[in-house]
């Protein structure tokens, strides 16, 4: 994975999951995802997720059209998976 730190703008609505651990049967885990497009000239889309409390976090404080810095690492789907955000 590759270590990424990004400022961008929600462009998305923010989908809120649960998931199910296949091992440990019956464990749920929150999931979130949306979009963000980066402040530069090209104006890049990303495609972000987070998994529990930072999911759950994200759910509770974040909307669409909000500025963040987020810290995480660019798995291999090409998704921005959240270490850390902070709303701007």
């Amino acid at each position: 994975m590759n270590i990424c730190f990004v400022i961008g703008k929600i462009i998305s609505d923010i989908q809120f999951d649960f998931i199910i651990d296949g091992k440990s049967i019956g464990k749920k885990f929150s999931i979130v995802r949306f979009e963000i497009e980066l402040l530069d000239k090209e104006k890049t889309k990303v495609s972000v997720i987070a998994y529990g409390k930072i999911a759950e976090k994200c759910f509770q404080k974040l909307v669409k059209s909000d500025i963040v810095s987020i810290y995480g690492d660019l798995n291999s789907n090409g998704k921005l998976e959240i270490e850390e955000i902070d709303l701007l």
